[in-house]
């Protein structure tokens, strides 16, 4: 069996399963946010179930729209603490404390090996890096899942996708995936697990490995998913505060793949994805010099510390050109950031520094974009109108790519400032 296979089996209490068989598993943990909860919390009351399956296998934070931009955001988050509170959440990160969700939830240590773990929020899949099967879902499925602690899965069929080579200067794992979906396309991977593996993978952080899971779902993946080893080790070491045991699993010499692809990581340029689809990706050399109204650095996708400093050691001593926000994705990167001296890097360089959220990327607010106005974003989705306007454009890069960008106003290579 494939990782993903060995997962499911365990949560479903069987020795084995097979891709296409429909199983009903257990849930390790739930994500929830502002967004698609509140509709779960009110299909609940409206069936009369006034309970939660377990108060400490969820977790909750506000993220989409907090702090709170309107009276119907605030409405959202008034019933997401009201609910938390009611059924005694014991991870609920209220505003102050809360960040976007999936750089959050393995932050905090929520995140285990071997684990089923689902979200109302398609990337989800993000947490797929720490070997641990990991979806999206809908406020149905949430609502489900959140009363019973089970839900029902179609075995995933696995693609494997082998990373060879080392990235080279200015090359970074946004461009890796980006490249990766270019060739596997938005619906390559429908309803399969995107299994990583290989020795450019090997030499990753976690941070970047998240990256490449985060996107899983851009290609229609039902998962992405990533072995376990000692970068993984090290950061469950750091960050994990309770229930440090967990269970492992890899996948056999003899598993069964749809496909394996082959990449040479090595021979990978700075990518850019070109609107209107995650799969429009191609080298920056192809479309340098084109100008940019905005660039967005941020995200669940690239909005952690090791993004962060990617970008200030590029912008160090540069004025930016266009309107540049800088996000965050939680109180404590925010908090590491201004202690290792990236905000005054980022300050000085014309900047907006913002609290944790997600809102540009969705097109909700803190970087919204007129008609006719171009993004160079480090975000997952450029879809039409994805960060405002139906008549404004979204470009997805690297930070790396996203601050030399800045500093031009145009599609820039990094490289020239390295």
């Amino acid at each position: 069996m494939t990782i993903t296979e060995k997962i499911l089996a365990r949560a479903a209490g069987k020795k084995t399963v097979k891709p296409g068989e429909l199983i009903n598993a257990k849930i390790d943990i739930i994500m929830c946010h502002d967004v698609t909860t509140p509709p779960a919390i009110s299909m609940l009351i409206e069936k009369g179930i006034n309970k939660v399956f377990d108060s400490e296998k969820i977790v909750v934070t506000p993220d989409h729209f907090q702090p709170a931009k309107d009276i119907k955001s605030a409405e959202l988050h008034k019933r997401l603490d009201e609910w938390a509170k009611r059924h005694n959440i014991k991870h609920y990160y209220k505003i102050g404390r809360a960040g976007v969700c999936h750089a959050l939830l393995p932050e905090q240590g929520h995140i285990r090996p071997g684990e089923v773990i689902v979200g109302g929020d398609s990337h989800t899949c993000t947490y797929g890096a720490f070997a641990a099967f990991s979806t999206g879902i809908g406020s149905t499925d949430l609502a489900a899942a959140i009363a019973t602690g089970q839900l029902w899965f179609k075995v995933p069929a696995s693609i494997k996708f082998v990373l060879n080579g080392s990235l080279g200067l200015g090359v970074y794992s946004k461009d890796v995936i980006l490249t990766v979906i270019a060739r596997t396309g938005v619906d390559g991977a429908l309803y399969k697990a995107m299994e990583f593996a290989g020795p450019a993978l090997a030499e990753m952080s976690m941070e970047a490995r998240m990256t490449i899971t985060n996107m899983a779902i851009e290609a229609g993946a039902k998962n992405g998913i990533i072995g376990f080893d000692d970068v993984t080790k090290q950061y469950l070491d750091e960050h994990l505060k309770d229930k440090k045991q967990y269970a492992v699993f890899e996948s056999d010499n003899d598993a069964t793949y749809d496909k394996i692809e082959q990449f040479d990581c090595s021979k990978i340029e700075p990518m850019v994805a070109l609107p209107h689809l995650p799969s429009g990706g191609v080298p920056i050399a192809d479309c340098a010099g084109k100008k940019m109204d905005q660039a967005y650095i941020g995200s669940c996708t690239n909005g952690r510390i090791e993004d962060l400093r990617i970008a200030a050691k590029i912008l160090k001593g540069k004025t930016v050109a266009i309107r540049t926000l800088i996000v965050p994705a939680t109180p404590s990167i925010w908090k590491q950031a201004n202690d290792e001296g990236l905000f005054d890097i980022f300050y000085e360089a014309g900047c907006v520094i913002a609290a944790p959220t997600c809102g540009a990327c969705l097109g909700g607010f803190m970087g919204v974009l007129a008609a006719g106005e171009k993004c160079i974003s480090t975000t997952n989705r450029n879809f039409v109108g994805r960060m405002g306007s139906p008549k404004s454009e979204v470009y997805l890069a690297s930070p790396a790519t996203a601050a030399a960008s800045a500093i031009t106003g145009k599609l820039e290579d990094p490289r020239k400032y390295m």
